[in-house]
């Protein structure tokens, strides 16, 4: 059965990275130095998260991504 779940992705400038996590499944991020490289990764590590819980993970609707903006 294939499942798909959405990724959120940043690019680490500082380390030259790109950086990506999937939400909805604790654990599952990586980092890779091509966008290629860091589906493959994403899509390993999410396999293995998923395979170590089970059923147990919620399939989630995407709705959007907003920017938020904060003085440091």
């Amino acid at each position: 059965m294939k499942r798909s779940f959405v990724a959120y992705v940043e690019y680490d400038s500082e380390n030259k990275l790109y950086i990506g996590l999937i939400p909805s499944i604790p654990g599952a991020h990586t980092a890779a130095e091509t966008l290629e490289e860091l589906k493959e990764k994403l899509k390993e590590v999410t396999s293995l998260c998923v395979e170590e819980t089970g059923e147990e993970i919620e399939d989630l609707e995407f709705v959007g991504i907003q920017n938020i903006e904060v003085e440091v």
